[in-house]
């Protein structure tokens, strides 16, 4: 495998990305990493700069460092020609560069653009997030003028970041692809009007992170290749775990159990809290810890903790990092994810922190959402139980505490399963392939 620092230089592919680094997408920032060290050259460019978070360790191996684009207004709370004074001076000199380099490109811009903010209007979206995408893609066009060794554009989400990059394709002539996850694809608010299928009949090609995905996809794709290719553990987790040895065998008598994730609907937290208050109303001693970063569905939470007085038996976290998260995983004895298609249709695809908690051989209950069950084999390792069903979560939770022979079998098959089907650089090299007849020629 080639050392990225010491490769000679040839063409590149550029990332486009909402933010970076973020504690949230330690996935990308591994599949960053993982690609410079397969020999793929990157740049890097960044719709958001984002200071909340130190970031992961990953980070720092990384060669290509963020291309932050110039930042508009919020569209959502600033009235739309308000926005359009306040955000269009920083984006004039690219536009009239643009102009002059690509002027025919330039103007197909123009004409999808104007087309998809009439769509969005017909069908009630309004304000027009494509007209932000559009003044993001003339910023990246201008930079792509001087990165004259960019021969592909690849975005990752498939509603903001790819419609900048399908502009800025069309602005450039350089191709583009991107990756969809889970909200982006599913959420249509996100891609109103048809706009998702338009931009990936324009694609080269496109890749997502489950086979559910992929199928929902290629009935949008007519002719363009649609490729699954699964996260692969973080490059973080996994040298931390090839020194940590196994599992330790639990010492506590009480129910350690561990969720991560934002605090969204779809995460099912608030089953969670449910299902450990009738854990507790059988008699079992049970300590939950939920890890991640607030979100909408935090009040919520903290009133389900309140209202069945759980204060002393739930934790929540907030957002770790690698190391920290892994001694919660060691300490824990189950790791439950209660996931389900929230009222947007916001899903998850197959959560990274599944993969984690299987790979350091913890049991995991979670339910049969999207494309979890391509990770997850009932009973063969880890238990899938009905979405919003605090009971049957209960019961599962139970089931592992009063039968460790069962709980240490799935652990093993669970590390197993990791093993075999979510290694990170053998997932790289996948991606490798699709990218190296685009930078070579």
């Amino acid at each position: 495998m080639l050392d990225a620092r010491s490769r000679p230089r040839a063409g590149t592919v550029a990332y486009v990305l909402t933010g970076f680094p973020r504690l949230s997408e330690t996935f990308i920032a591994s599949e960053i990493h993982r690609l410079e060290r397969q020999g793929i050259g990157l740049r890097l460019f960044v719709l958001k700069r984002d200071e909340d978070h130190a970031p992961h360790p990953v980070v720092g191996r990384i060669v290509a460092r963020p291309d932050y684009l110039p930042r508009t207004a919020s569209l959502s709370r600033t009235p739309f020609l308000r926005w359009l004074a306040l955000s269009l001076p920083p984006f004039l000199p690219a536009i009239l560069r643009t102009a002059a380099r690509r002027p025919l490109g330039l103007a197909r811009a123009v004409v999808q653009t104007v087309a998809q903010a009439m769509r969005a209007w017909r069908v009630g979206a309004w304000p027009p997030r494509v007209v932000k995408e559009f003044l993001q893609a003339t910023a990246l066009a201008d930079r792509l003028g001087v990165a004259t060794d960019v021969r592909h554009l690849h975005a990752h989400f498939c509603h903001g970041t790819t419609t900048v990059a399908w502009l800025a394709s069309l602005m450039t002539g350089v191709p583009f692809s991107f990756t969809a996850h889970a909200r982006d694809l599913y959420q249509e608010t996100l891609n109103p009007a048809g706009l998702l299928g338009r931009k990936l009949r324009a694609a080269r090609f496109a890749v997502t992170c489950t086979e559910a995905s992929r199928a929902h996809l290629s009935r949008l794709a007519e002719t363009v290749p649609v490729y699954c290719v699964y996260h692969g553990l973080s490059a973080d987790l996994a040298p931390l775990l090839a020194q940590s040895g196994p599992h330790p065998a639990p010492p506590h008598t009480a129910i350690q159990a561990l969720g991560v994730g934002r605090l969204v609907p779809k995460k099912g937290f608030d089953v969670l809290i449910e299902a450990c208050a009738l854990l507790r109303r059988w008699g079992l001693g049970v300590q939950v810890t939920i890890a991640g970063e607030d979100g909408a569905h935090g009040t919520e939470v903290r009133r389900r903790i309140a209202a069945r007085r759980l204060a002393d038996a739930v934790r929540l976290a907030g957002p770790l990092g690698q190391t920290a998260l892994l001694a919660e995983y060691r300490r824990a004895t189950v790791f439950c994810l209660p996931c389900r298609v929230a009222a947007d249709g916001d899903r998850d695809g197959i959560p990274n922190v599944l993969v984690e908690a299987m790979a350091c051989g913890l049991p995991v209950v979670t339910t049969g959402v999207s494309g979890i069950p391509e990770l997850v084999v009932d009973g063969v390792n880890g238990l899938l139980v009905p979405s919003e069903d605090p009971q049957a979560l209960a019961e599962a939770i139970a089931r592992l505490h009063r039968d460790p022979a069962l709980a240490e079998r799935l652990g093993r098959a669970a590390q197993a399963a990791v093993r075999e089907r979510f290694d990170g650089e053998r997932l790289a090299g996948r991606l490798a392939l699709l990218f190296q007849p685009l930078v070579a020629s």
